[in-house]
């Protein structure tokens, strides 16, 4: 009489066990490991922190919380050669101090600058994204010629020396972007950079969507659809592109920080937004010229690009072992 009451016990504890196991989505698996993940959740909140700030600067631009325009003579002295006074102009006013030879805000510039270098950033990663992900889907479910032709693209693009062409084509092409309705100085250069960018960083992601894609293309799912008569644009979005979200969030979490390094190269190089318009790059690349004399000046910009680039890549690097199912921790 005993043992019964037991063995329903045991078949319902099974069941309950089993019922909250089954319960768990991939998202809500992945979820959980996500938070597990202490360096990955500080990578989180530096980003988060960051993507505010360039959210809010223009606003706080706007209504004078941050100056990072003015000019404060009387904080620098020109006898030796437009150095900060004193502690590098570190106040209350100005917590990081002042622009050498301009005596501007460096703190606001750096805020405004994380704007403007997220912006380029963003777009170029989104050009790259969207080119590799329709591409790679194409080549790797069509195969055949279809599959040979986008594969030498890829080969063909990367064969290209990526910072010598920006750097010998920035003229022109500019100038024809000019013409085509995009205002001249800064936005035309931003755009610029945003399509070169974009234009070059799309072959190795469309290399890793076509290889997600070769292993998609025959299951259950994708057989199902083309017996019911579904056309090619329909299988590859709303099909196979629901499956491919996850390499696609890794890709631009990893990718980001990339064109972020890139484009304050690209302002070391003469390329790019121009000052007084501030990027994280072009603050960088001034800050270089008083490396000695105004050492803070130049750590300051170089700690932020550091922490933006770092934290974005472990953010990344997170994602990709949440949401692998096979990955080791």
């Amino acid at each position: 009489m005993t043992l019964v009451p037991q063995v329903q016990l045991t078949h319902a504890g099974t069941a309950e066990v089993a019922n909250a196991v089954e319960g768990l989505s991939l998202t809500r698996l992945a979820l959980r490991r996500l938070l597990k993940d202490k360096l990955t959740m500080v990578s989180l909140v530096v980003v988060a922190v960051f993507l505010v700030l360039a959210v809010s600067a223009p606003v706080l631009s706007a209504t004078g919380i941050l100056d990072p325009t003015s000019i404060h003579n009387d904080l620098i002295d020109t006898a030796t050669g437009g150095l900060p006074n004193e502690k590098g102009g570190l106040s209350w006013s100005h917590p990081l101090g002042v622009e050498p030879g301009t005596g501007r805000d460096v703190l606001s510039r750096l805020i405004l600058g994380i704007t403007y270098s997220l912006t380029v950033a963003l777009g170029a990663s989104i050009v790259a994204v969207v080119l590799g992900t329709v591409l790679g889907i194409v080549s790797g479910y069509l195969g055949g010629r279809v599959d040979m032709l986008i594969s030498r693209m890829v080969d063909l693009t990367l064969s290209f020396p990526q910072t010598l062409m920006l750097l010998a084509l920035s003229g022109v092409f500019i100038d024809q972007l000019i013409s085509m309705g995009i205002p001249s100085g800064n936005i035309a250069n931003g755009v610029y950079i945003v399509l070169v960018l974009g234009l070059f960083g799309w072959p190795s992601f469309a290399r890793l969507i076509r290889g997600q894609v070769l292993s998609q293309r025959e299951r259950e799912y994708v057989e199902a659809a083309r017996s019911l008569g579904a056309k090619n644009g329909r299988i590859y979005f709303r099909e196979l592109l629901p499956n491919l979200w996850a390499p696609i969030l890794v890709y631009f979490t990893l990718t980001l920080p990339q064109f972020i390094s890139a484009e304050a190269a690209l302002s070391f190089l003469g390329v790019g937004i121009k000052p007084p318009t501030p990027t994280l790059g072009n603050i960088l690349t001034y800050s270089t010229n008083y490396a000695e004399s105004d050492f803070a000046f130049f750590v300051f910009p170089a700690l932020f690009i550091a922490t933006l680039v770092v934290s974005f890549n472990l953010l990344g690097d997170g994602l990709r072992d949440a949401l692998d199912p096979k990955a080791g921790r």
